[in-house]
This record gives C-alpha cells, sequence and structure tokens, in this order.
C-alpha cells in the first residue's frame, strides 16, 4: 500500500471487545502464575547443582506446591508439571543417596 493511503478498520463488536480484555486478564495471571513456578524450580536446580541437600530438601515442598497450583489454575499441563516434580525429586534422591 502506497504511504498516506486510508486503511478501512473494521467496526468491532461487543463480544470481541470482551474476548480481548478476557485474553489480556488471563494471559497476565497465567504469567505470573508460571513465573512463580519457574523461580521456584531454578531456586532448587540451584541448590541441587550446588549439592546444597539440606537447602533442596527444605526448597522441595514450597517447589511442588507450587507447581500443584499452577495444574489447578490450568497455567502448566498435568503431565508437564508431573513431569518436572519427577526430575526434581529424582535428583533430589540421588543427591541424598551420595551424602
Amino acid at each position: 500500500m502506497p504511504q498516506g493511503t486510508p486503511v478501512k478498520h473494521k467496526k468491532k463488536s461487543k463480544s470481541v471487545l470482551k474476548n480481548i480484555r478476557q485474553t489480556e486478564r488471563r494471559t497476565a495471571v497465567n504469567r505470573m502464575n508460571r513465573t512463580r513456578v519457574r523461580t521456584a524450580i531454578r531456586q532448587m536446580r540451584a541448590a541441587l547443582s550446588g549439592g546444597d541437600a539440606a537447602a533442596a530438601t527444605k526448597l522441595a515442598p514450597a517447589t511442588f506446591s507450587a507447581i500443584d497450583k499452577a495444574i489447578q489454575k490450568g497455567t502448566l499441563h498435568r503431565n508437564t508439571a508431573n513431569r518436572y516434580k519427577s526430575r526434581l525429586s529424582l535428583a533430589l534422591n540421588a543427591l541424598g543417596a551420595k551424602k
């Protein structure tokens, strides 16, 4: 299109505007929950990779709780969350077996 040519905009219906508002709200909530889960997982992985079994054991319930809440809110799929929990618990158990 040549520059300066007027563009025709289709008028948005009420339902489309409502869907836009709902999507923005859901996106914000999902981002907040996903960030919370990823931060908890990152902290636990840091403790595991550092070899700090006590800190990892202390972080485990809070991390698993955050993952479970993300499942309930629909932010994470159940299988994905269970995979995260499984891998974290395997690493935690392996670290405990070393000591």
